[in-house]
């Protein structure tokens, strides 16, 4: 099968070559991948990888062969799946406990950009327990996983406070449901009860101050590229704290609940450019230009129609 593969000698640490086609546990199924989403830090990770595997983490895509086990969709069941690697690749095994049906609504694109920032904000805000009545606090908000993390706090019941670097996408946030958007962290006025932080650097410590008693920081990311540096005692005596992000694993449930908020209205989808499979360094070009989109959907073409698995 083509697939794209790691290539830590090459520019865009990828290449398209050929991979044998994947090898089924008694729990996976085989899906035709549609489409995955690239960013240009994928293609950073994929530069990491041993040369000649598969990267990705998303991918959407057709049920071509069932799970062997009776669990999971059937041949020709459009899913959402999110597991660690062999994304980038026309065919991909994943386990049943890692997909979810995509809703007839829902355009696949649309659901394999939601995988990756939709499950980090869902997963980040359910670690900051209940939030009915407090104050939440999303940095890096105009990025991907702060859209969806306004929207899900809201959707808790929180009153939500988005920190961008400038005001272009106020009236976006505010539309996504955020009741204050700032350009800087001293335009917060009162403590919040939870950060969800994908900014890291000096505003991770000025987030921290902020924070009430037991209140809680997910830092699911660290855009500025910085360090963080905190004054003396600045962490002693206070019954507050910073907590590392984790995905976890066991994505289904909380892919379906996602695209079900999606094919609902309950949830604004994340638009990327749309690119077709073909030249990868093309593709690296426009994700690392200086007009880059933030995300690139990758579409590949099939015969996606359902078929029997012959071998079965």
């Amino acid at each position: 099968m083509h697939a794209l593969l790691s290539a830590p000698d090459t520019p865009t640490g990828v290449r398209s070559g050929q991979a044998p086609e994947p090898v089924p546990q008694a729990g996976d199924v085989v899906i035709e991948v549609e489409c995955f989403t690239l960013v240009a830090r994928n293609l950073d990770h994929a530069a990491t990888l041993p040369p000649g595997s598969i990267p990705g983490f998303d991918a959407v895509g057709v049920v071509r062969r069932a799970a062997d086990d009776g669990t999971g969709p059937a041949p020709g069941t459009r899913v959402a799946t999110l597991a660690t690697g062999n994304a980038w690749a026309q065919l991909r095994a994943v386990p049943t406990h890692e997909l979810a049906i995509v809703p007839q609504r829902v355009d696949p694109g649309q659901a394999g950009v939601l995988l990756v920032p939709g499950v980090s904000a869902l997963r980040a805000i359910r670690r900051l327990g209940a939030l009915t009545g407090r104050r939440l606090l999303v940095t890096g908000a105009a990025g991907a996983v702060g859209h969806f993390a306004v929207q899900l706090g809201r959707l808790a019941g929180a009153h939500v406070i988005a920190a961008v670097r400038d005001h272009g996408s106020r009236e976006r946030l505010v539309a996504l449901g955020a009741d204050e958007v700032v350009t800087g962290l001293d335009q917060v006025s009162a403590p919040v009860h939870g950060v969800i932080d994908s900014v890291g650097g000096p505003a991770l410590a000025q987030a921290f101050d902020l924070l009430a008693e037991d209140g809680l920081i997910q830092q699911v990311g660290a855009s500025s590229g910085q360090p963080t540096t905190f004054v003396p005692y600045q962490l002693v005596g206070r019954r507050r704290a910073i907590e590392g992000f984790w995905a976890g694993d066991r994505f289904g449930p909380d892919l379906a609940y996602l695209l079900d908020l999606l094919a609902d209205g309950r949830l604004a989808p994340l638009d990327g450019e749309r690119a077709e499979w073909g030249d990868i360094d093309a593709i690296a070009r426009r994700l690392r230009a200086d007009d880059a989109p933030r995300r690139m959907v990758v579409t590949l073409r099939h015969d996606l129609s359902a078929r029997p698995d012959a071998d079965r």
